[in-house]
């Protein structure tokens, strides 16, 4: 399909970029690498009258050590933090589930910022976002803002972000030698997950993010709590559906979606070495 007409302005700054998101509110869009928001646009599910450019904007391309944590530009593209030396020696999770987004086309195009921004349910960052305790910052004309990866996602494709915000850079814990675990399952290697999990041993507890078996990413809170209550890693993944509301669709039933989360969970407990 063909999307409806809109006009099309390139930001030369970030500051030019939240201008016009100002001057346009939720009528504009930001476009980066575009892998998300097109097909959105052709499929009639998103429909903005003006796509402001951010996609040439280097200063928001980086990842750097700052100190507690990984700092990541928003414009980063997945191929980069795929490779980057700093994820895999503190975040080796992120650089997994990177890996893992669509194909190399998309990866070398696509940008860390729109794939969280977008909020997809079925997305490959936000588990690992969630597993890993991230944030990310996001700014306006007005002022920045932090928001954790908790709060963030609010609603089928919606999340906490303003019309007038756009995110500048996310925030990962160092997790530098702790087990964590990224799991899969999908029908062809670029697919989105029918469902996927990640696990981060975090100060000695769990921390196991789902997505495509909520209508948001979500924090598998049932098999965290039985964990820290002392239950063993298949007891606790037989809880992975709890609280759960998993749809259904041409790839997977309810039931299949429940089925596999719960064998997903128990692999990653188990690669994770978390009991």
């Amino acid at each position: 399909m063909i999307p409806v007409s809109f006009d099309y302005t390139r930001a030369d700054s970030a500051d030019a970029a939240l201008a016009a998101l100002a001057e346009h509110g939720d009528e504009a869009k930001l476009l980066a690498g575009g892998h998300s928001l097109l097909p959105m646009m052709k499929l009639r599910l998103a429909y903005p009258s003006v796509l402001v450019d951010i996609g040439r904007l280097d200063d928001l391309s980086y990842v750097r050590d700052s100190g507690d944590h990984l700092a990541i530009g928003a414009l980063t593209k997945h191929r980069a933090i795929e490779i980057d030396p700093l994820v895999a020696e503190h975040a080796p999770l992120l650089a997994t589930a990177t890996a893992n987004v669509g194909d190399p086309q998309v990866r070398h195009r696509g940008t860390i910022g729109g794939s969280i921004a977008h909020a997809d349910a079925a997305a490959d960052h936000p588990s690992a976002l969630l597993a890993l305790g991230g944030s990310v910052v996001v700014r306006s004309a007005t002022g920045e803002r932090v928001i954790d990866a908790g709060d963030l996602f609010t609603g089928f494709l919606e999340s906490a972000l303003e019309p007038t915000e756009m995110i500048t850079e996310i925030r990962i814990p160092k997790h530098t030698g702790a087990g964590w675990s990224f799991q899969k399952f999908n029908r062809r290697a670029q697919d989105w997950s029918i469902v996927g999990v990640s696990a981060q041993r975090v100060n000695g507890h769990a921390q196991v993010a789902l997505v495509n078996m909520h209508p948001t990413p979500v924090r598998a809170t049932a098999v965290e709590e039985a964990l820290a209550g002392g239950a063993s890693a298949a007891d606790a993944a037989a809880l992975a559906a709890e609280g759960m509301e998993p749809s259904s669709d041409l790839n997977a039933s309810v039931e299949y979606r429940q089925h596999l989360a719960r064998v997903l969970v128990g692999r990653a407990l188990t690669e994770a070495g978390i009991a």
